[in-house]
């Protein structure tokens, strides 16, 4: 709008110079019968002897009737348009919040506008960037299959009701169980229980032992409906160290007391009390965590767990390669099925390595300048010459509706773009399980191996290669695709999409680099991008990437923390409230609680909210224009005089009654077009061209899309 009132200040500036060069021939034409002409007498006949008044000469008369019109046109600057605006605003956000189409009964969460100023901008969002976890998928997780020192136990995966394991223990007359129940494995279960001295069995035991102390969970005891029988939930921040810790107790490993220097895990019916000697939390840098714990041998043990893309890197693989290689091929069939998974490693300390590592902990740990960059450094130093103990499986399973609404944007011609940590394997079988990605679809992969430092130029070069051959790929099958296209008629049989598929690694060194224009020349060639193992930075270096180098709005929504960046980046933020805290809702423009609630938001509200929007400017516009006109013909007959036409009375009548209220109005309650009609047209976004606001018609181009959007 910002444009068109610079219109209009222009017009209002030509037609006071109108008023002006009229006047002045007026002035010269008329100037012998100045003194008795209506409307304009320089002779004063109030009193008995005539007086002259004040007239300053012909071209100081001039600058005065400029002036003059200006005072009295000045309502063609539509000031009072954005006070009538925000009123619309606050009516359009109210039925928002009460539409029953976006509320979720599941977690009694109605949505939320938490920013007045931008209901209209969703008219004109054209890229949707999103998290996966928790925003695509439940963040439910479900404990699913292991691979344990090289074997893969997923026995468990097709028999779901009979293998459901309860484990309880008791103390003091009472039982104690986990709130949830976790699939189990026959054969891992056989193996706990009969096979405990076996190296097989023993290292089944460090396994789930890793599963119930690495982590940062504390165990809650709640009543039930058996006075006798006491439920363990177990609270904490990842919805993923949930599921290993409830899958840890199911096979025996139950995580009964926590304190901030020691745990008390229940093994196998034997009780055994580890003190926790460190803990190095997991950080987007190292994707990693670990625990130092003092087991009842008189042992110290470190245990790892984090993404297999740094695991493997800290393993020792001199020592169990064969195990690394069938660990590998596991974690890639586990990601193929579209489960989320981590790595679990161990190493046992020496009195020497212990005694350093606690002396550079406590130095690190009590530091006031640059902390927690000690304390990476120190956590780096332990957690490297691992022994890999296996690979958990974790199903996330998808939000109900989400293909059909990721299906619904993309036929209203809004591109989705997926950013997530998991690994690539994971995130293309939930691109696919989503309908984000098709058999149909050609895919690009940019994938980077790169992780030392002193390959920083091989790397970027690398990338440099992959990027220059994907765009070279992508106008082939463009051309070629355009080609069958023409031949075939207006099918579309064969237009070829394109998904781009790149990981986190590439974007190290493709973003805030003379690559960026690469990136962007290839990923507007595709209709799906698909970033895999993205940190925090990278998501809003995403968004960044496509805002700064295009005019069409951008839209971000995510539920965790790590997504606030990226909602912050994006024109329009939308949190989603999840298992992951508020921080991403706190963050944002709109709230909601399900991801298919974008179809009613971007298909059906951003259409009222921008038509209604768009016709009540234009509409203000044309009324001022016409009171001004009014007075500019009235002008015309009053020898340029400025004498107004309407009284002060008429004019806010007729600004605030005949004309505002009703304008506020339609601008709150107006539909032209039913939901039904929305959703099922999936609109395209369409805005108002700006021939319509000097009030001519559409071009025959977009006049066939009226239905469609605006």
């Amino acid at each position: 709008m910002n444009h068109e009132i610079i219109m209009l200040s222009l017009f209002l500036v030509v037609l006071c110079s109108v008023v002006s060069l009229c006047a002045a021939v007026w002035l010269r034409r008329e100037s012998d019968n100045l003194d008795d002409i209506l409307f304009y007498r320089k002779k004063d006949y109030s009193e008995d002897e005539v007086k002259d008044y004040k007239y300053y000469g012909w071209a100081l008369e001039i600058v005065f009737t400029f002036l003059m019109s200006i005072i009295v046109f000045q309502i063609m600057i539509p000031i009072s348009l954005y006070i009538s605006m925000e009123l619309v605003r606050v009516g359009q956000a109210y039925f928002m919040i009460r539409d029953s189409q976006m509320y979720d009964e599941a977690s009694n969460a109605r949505f939320q506008c938490r920013a007045l100023n931008i209901n209209e901008d969703l008219g004109q969002i054209k890229y949707v960037f999103s998290d996966k976890t928790g925003t695509l998928t439940e963040n439910k997780m479900e404990f699913q299959c292991a691979s344990i020192w090289g074997v893969d136990y997923n026995g468990g995966r097709g028999s779901l009701e009979k293998d459901q394991l309860v484990h309880n223990v008791q103390i003091d007359g009472i039982v104690l169980r986990p709130k949830m129940n976790v699939k189990a494995d026959p054969d891992l279960l056989r193996l706990l229980r009969s096979e405990k001295d076996t190296n097989e069995g023993k290292h089944v035991h460090e396994f789930f032992l890793a599963l119930a102390a690495c982590n940062t969970i504390v165990p809650l005891v709640t009543d039930s409906s058996d006075p006798n029988v006491r439920l363990i939930d177990y609270q904490g921040e990842s919805p993923d160290e949930q599921a290993l810790v409830y899958a840890a107790a199911a096979y025996g490993f139950m995580l009964i007391e926590r304190t901030s220097g020691h745990i008390t895990i229940d093994i196998q019916g034997e009780r055994q009390r580890f003190s926790v000697l460190g803990l190095h939390e997991f950080d987007s840098d190292r994707k990693r965590m670990s625990v130092i714990l003092g087991c009842p041998d008189k042992t110290v043990k470190v245990f790892v767990k984090g993404a297999d893309t740094t695991m493997f890197s800290v393993t020792d693989r001199r020592l169990n390669l064969n195990i690394i290689r069938a660990t590998e091929a596991h974690i890639h069939a586990y990601s193929s099925l579209g489960l989320r998974t981590l790595v679990v490693g161990m190493r046992e300390f020496t009195a020497s390595e212990f005694e350093q590592w606690h002396s550079s902990f406590e130095a690190a740990s009590t530091a006031l300048i640059g902390r927690a960059a000690l304390l990476r450094k120190v956590a780096g130093n332990i957690e490297n010459n691992l022994i890999i103990l296996g690979a958990s499986g974790i199903e996330d399973k998808l939000q109900l509706g989400v293909p059909e609404a990721i299906d619904s944007l993309r036929t209203a011609g809004v591109q989705v773009w997926v950013l997530t940590g998991d690994k690539q394997e994971t995130a293309i079988s939930i691109g696919y399980s989503s309908k984000l990605l098709t058999r149909r679809m050609t895919q690009i992969l940019i994938n980077s191996s790169s992780k030392s430092k002193d390959r920083w130029t091989c790397s970027k070069e690398s990338c440099r290669r992959n990027l220059e051959d994907a765009i070279l790929m992508s106008k082939k099958l463009t051309t070629v695709s355009g080609n069958e296209h023409s031949t075939r008629g207006s099918s579309g049989d064969g237009i070829t999409s394109l998904a781009l598929i790149i990981d986190g690694t590439s974007l190290v060194y493709i973003l805030d680099s003379e690559l960026e224009e690469k990136l962007f020349e290839l990923a507007n060639r595709c209709s799906v991008v698909l970033c895999c193992r993205v940190a925090p930075l990278q998501k809003a270096g995403i968004v960044a990437l496509v805002k700064n180098r295009t005019s069409d709005m951008t839209l971000a929504i995510g539920d965790g923390a790590n997504d606030v960046s990226m909602i912050q980046m994006a024109d329009v933020g939308v949190g989603i409230s999840g298992q992951e805290g508020r921080q991403a809702v706190m963050a944002s423009d709109f709230a909601m609680g399900q991801f298919r609630f974008l179809v009613p938001l971007l298909l059906v509200h951003r259409h009222w909210n921008y038509q209604r929007m768009g016709y009540m400017i234009l509409y203000n516009f044309y009324r001022n224009a016409v009171f001004v006109l009014i007075l500019f013909w009235y002008v015309l007959f009053t020898c340029f005089t400025l004498t107004t036409a309407i009284t002060e009375w008429s004019s806010m009548l007729y600004s605030i009654i005949y004309t505002a209220l009703p304008t506020i109005v339609v601008g709150v309650l107006d539909k032209d077009l039913s939901r039904m009609t929305l959703l099922r047209a999936s609109p395209k976004n369409r805005i108002f061209p700006l021939i319509c606001f000097f009030g001519l018609p559409r071009p025959k181009k977009q006049c066939c899309h009226r239905r469609a959007n605006f």
